[in-house]
């Protein structure tokens, strides 16, 4: 089961990080930030009252209110990291945030067998060949450097918090819901100070843009939601040191989507990666 769940969680992130990048070529970064936060707030909220979820509240919702806070902003630097470059060189770094949920897991007990450690090994890999990593050529200044560990950072640690944040599916619910509403105050605000610096809220043909991509924002925020939600279930259901690193082939994903819908060539070196992310998965799968 952890696995499988895991595996789902890869799967959602891989599509909501497509279809966020997708969007972001027609609409400001933090606006679909925003508005596809928002709306999964107003499903999770929908969920919370037919499912009598509030009434599980406690400390450790605490642990979702940090995730909400330390995603929003691992995300803005990793647009902001993307946008110094180069990507062949931000992209892999920033599937490093998997050591986190890994380091957590092997702190709390877990010992994984010797066919669980090469399958990580392998799938660590495996991702981060899959992110075309630039082996030459590539200036790197250093700030894009230090903003993509910072992403990764808080991209792994938005793994470990939601993994506490509740010990039942319904307590899941309530987390996710308190998680995404930071989300919106977190972004929220700073899209107000970017615009109030001179930046955008709404893109090139104003309102009606975001009206008509409103299902796709809606897709990209409640397929985020939903891969929060099944990473808790796999790393309280199994080893977090596999679950992490399962959910962690979401830039595999990500990549075989851009191939098969944007018809984007895989250069060698991603599909080298992809092949070495499938082994790793066999490997922590069988074990």
């Amino acid at each position: 089961m952890t696995a499988l769940f895991a595996l789902a969680t890869a799967l959602l992130w891989g599509l909501a990080d497509f279809g966020g990048g997708l969007l972001t070529r027609r609409i400001p970064a933090l606006t679909v930030v925003v508005v596809s936060q928002t709306l999964a707030v107003l499903v999770l909220g929908t969920l919370v009252l037919a499912t009598g979820a509030w009434t599980e509240a406690g400390p450790q919702l605490w642990y979702a209110v940090g995730a909400g806070v330390v995603g929003p902003a691992a995300m803005l630097a990793f647009y902001k990291a993307l946008a110094l470059g180069p990507m062949g060189v931000v992209s892999p770094l920033g599937s490093l945030g998997v050591v986190v949920p890994v380091s957590v897991g092997l702190i709390l007990g877990d010992r994984p067998g010797l066919l669980q450690l090469a399958g990580v090994v392998v799938a660590i890999a495996g991702v981060t060949l899959a992110g075309g990593p630039e082996l030459r050529g590539a200036p790197v200044q250093r700030q894009a450097v230090l903003l993509t560990l910072f992403a990764a950072f808080g991209f792994g640690s938005v793994m470990a918090l939601i993994a506490e944040s509740s010990t039942t599916v319904t307590g899941l619910f309530l987390a996710l819901l308190v998680q995404r509403v930071t989300n919106v105050l977190v972004g929220g605000g700073a899209l107000y100070v970017s615009v109030r610096r001179g930046g955008r809220a709404l893109p090139d043909g104003g309102p009606a843009v975001i009206r008509a991509a409103l299902p796709a924002l809606a897709f990209v925020g409640l397929a985020d939601v939903a891969a929060n939600g099944t990473y808790a279930i796999a790393a309280q259901q199994g080893p977090v040191v596999v679950a992490a690193v399962l959910a962690s082939l979401y830039p595999v994903i990500t990549a075989l989507a851009a191939f098969a819908v944007l018809k984007e060539r895989l250069r060698p070196v991603q599909a080298a990666g992809a092949a070495l992310a499938l082994g790793g998965t066999v490997l922590l799968a069988a074990a």
